[in-house]
Formats: C-alpha cells, sequence, structure tokens
C-alpha cells in the first residue's frame, strides 16, 4: 500500500480525510497532537489494517525524522492547526505554536531529509481568511495579497509565507491551499453551523455576531477532501491554489437555512430557538470570497454536493450521531470566546 501522512488527522477536516483515503487503500499514518478539538469519537479507523495514529507534536523536529523515515510517505497532508478565531483573540499563544513553529518544525524536518533523499511531497492546508476582508464585487484569487485580521489568519498567513519561502530556499516539493469554510460530519460543535443545528435540538437561542450580514463562502468537507487528493495527483509543484465553491451566503441566511430545513424535516423548533443578535467579536472580516478559476481549470475539479443537500446531510449527521457530544466538555463549545480584549 502507498503510505500517506496526514497531521491533525483527528480533527474536523483531517478525520474526513483520514476516511477519504483508508476508503482509497491507502496505508494513513496519522500524526496529531490530541488537542481539545480531536475528533475522540471517530475511532472506527482503529480496527483498521491500513491505519495508525500516533499522538505527536509536528513541531517536535526529531520525532518528525523519525517516523517520515520509518514510513517514507509518498505525500504529507498539513492539517495540523489550531483554527477557532474566537480562541485566537483570547489566547493567542496556541496558534503561534501550532500554527508558524509547528509548520516550522515540520518544514525543518523535510529540509533535514532531502539530504537523505527522502522526499515526500507536502500539501500544506490554509485558508481563505488570509486574504483578509474582501470588498463586494472582488475575489481573492492566488496573487491576492494578505492581509489578515485575527491572531489566527495571522498565523496561517504566517505559515504560509514560511512555505513559501522553504520552497525558494530549499526547493522543497510543496503545494499551499487555501479554503473556504468547510461544513458536514464531526465538526467541532463551537463551529458555526454545528452550533446553530445542536442549539434547536437542545432548544436554545440561535447567537449570531452584529446582524448577521458577514458573508461566508461555504464547501462540503468530502468535496475539500476530494481537492487535496487531486491537487496530491496532479497539482502543480510548489504553487497555490484556492479551492472553493462559489456558494456564498449571509450568517443570517445560512441560520434562516437550517431552521427552514430542520422545520422540513419535521424537527421541533421550541419557543426559545430564535435568532439572537450578540457582540460581534474583534477584527471580524466582514467578506470572503475566493476567485476558484485556477483548480477549476487545471484540475477540472469542481464541488459535487449542492450545498442544500449537504446541509440537509450534515444535520441528518448531527441527529443521528448525538453520542459525538458525551466525550466533548461542554465548557469546550458552549462558552463564547473572542471577548477578552
Amino acid at each position: 500500500m502507498k503510505k500517506i501522512i496526514v497531521t491533525g488527522g483527528c480533527g474536523f477536516i483531517g478525520s474526513n480525510l483520514v476516511d477519504y483515503l483508508i476508503n482509497k487503500k491507502y496505508f494513513v499514518i496519522n500524526l496529531d497532537k490530541l488537542t481539545y478539538a480531536s475528533n475522540k469519537y471517530h475511532n472506527k479507523f482503529r480496527s483498521k489494517k491500513n491505519y495508525k495514529l500516533i499522538r505527536v507534536d509536528i513541531a517536535n523536529k526529531k520525532r518528525i525524522i523519525e517516523i517520515i523515515k520509518k514510513y517514507n510517505p509518498k505525500v504529507i497532508f498539513n492539517l495540523a492547526a489550531e483554527t477557532h478565531v474566537d480562541r485566537s483573540i483570547d489566547g493567542p499563544s496556541n496558534f503561534i505554536h501550532s500554527n508558524i513553529l509547528g509548520t516550522f518544525g515540520l518544514l525543518e524536518s523535510l529540509r533535514f531529509l532531502k539530504k537523505k533523499n527522502i522526499t515526500p511531497k507536502l500539501i500544506h492546508v490554509s485558508t481563505d481568511e488570509v486574504y483578509g476582508n474582501i470588498k463586494k464585487g472582488t475575489k481573492s484569487d492566488e496573487e491576492h495579497r494578505y492581509d489578515p485580521s485575527s491572531p489566527y489568519s495571522a498565523s496561517k498567513a504566517s505559515s504560509n509565507h514560511l512555505v513559501n519561502s522553504y520552497i525558494k530556499t530549499y526547493k522543497l516539493n510543496i503545494i499551499i491551499t487555501n479554503c473556504c469554510n468547510n461544513y458536514g460530519p464531526y465538526q467541532f460543535p463551537e463551529k458555526l453551523i454545528p452550533k446553530m443545528i445542536l442549539n434547536i435540538f437542545n432548544n436554545k437561542e440561535l447567537p449570531i455576531y452584529s446582524k448577521g450580514k458577514n458573508t461566508r463562502e461555504w464547501i462540503h468537507v468530502n468535496d475539500h477532501c476530494d481537492a487535496l487528493f487531486k491537487l496530491y495527483l496532479n497539482g502543480k509543484k510548489n504553487e497555490s491554489y484556492n479551492v472553493g465553491s462559489g456558494v456564498s451566503l449571509r450568517n443570517i441566511d445560512l441560520v434562516k437555512q437550517i431552521i427552514k430545513i430542520c422545520k422540513t424535516m419535521k424537527i421541533k423548533i421550541s419557543k426559545k430557538t430564535r435568532i439572537k443578535f450578540v457582540k460581534d467579536r474583534p477584527g471580524h472580516d466582514f467578506r470572503y470570497s475566493l476567485d476558484n478559476k485556477k483548480i477549476f481549470k487545471q484540475l477540472k475539479w469542481k464541488p459535487k454536493i449542492k450545498f442544500e443537500n449537504g446541509l440537509k446531510n450534515t444535520i441528518i449527521w448531527y441527529l443521528e450521531n448525538k453520542n459525538f457530544l458525551k466525550n466533548i466538555s461542554k465548557k469546550n463549545y458552549e462558552k463564547r470566546f473572542g471577548l477578552k480584549i
């Protein structure tokens, strides 16, 4: 079996990517630090012969070198990161460590291993948030300047800059991807879509920042995994690619659509479950929008999952997997973050 390393494979996107690759008969080595958001419920891989979980911090250069030398993977997908913007406002240090120093440790490991003729491709997974607020009527292509607004997006922009410098200086084989907002199964309930779904199930209010007019682009996590796999197979060495869907919604319209779908599914919605506008977080970008032409033209890739269908299936997944929350402390997703300024 061809071997692939996924860093952060117990996270939301990572666990879905692990599932995707295992189903394609790759041997997947999952490197994860196992933080608060790690997917402890998603243990179906453990019995698979083509899966190995190793608890490790990717900033640990010595250990990462040992693992890569042992398994000699064809590719490394780097999804190890702290991702929640609100948490980065309250405590940026974890984001600096994981997103910048972690990426640095991985790059240093690859630089060392290149001298030993061990040269796996690296797919470095980043975010559309590195581009900052995008004016109405425009989109951010791969040449758009970085203008991050939060400690999270700044840490991801920094990691992208580091990657680009290692491409130019050390001639490493790397592709950078910047993806829009993901949704789907196994997403930690601090994020917008699962929080709204679970609050509806639990007869709670639906908090939306400011007036809910901020706009985000949404892609189903399975489509994202498909794009990452195609980039591994056919993406051009040392290039950057935006991965988006073209589906943009205001937050208020997204929440209304979730409510509408729940009603069509005959899910009981309590009178207590109503939209509540709450204080906005500082530095909140108003709009993200990706120019996807490059990946569409070069790889002939397009998302397959229609947004309404994907959203309905996500609601069904949370409805059928309520045990997902049993291993998660409520303080890690019910508490409001991003107010300590």
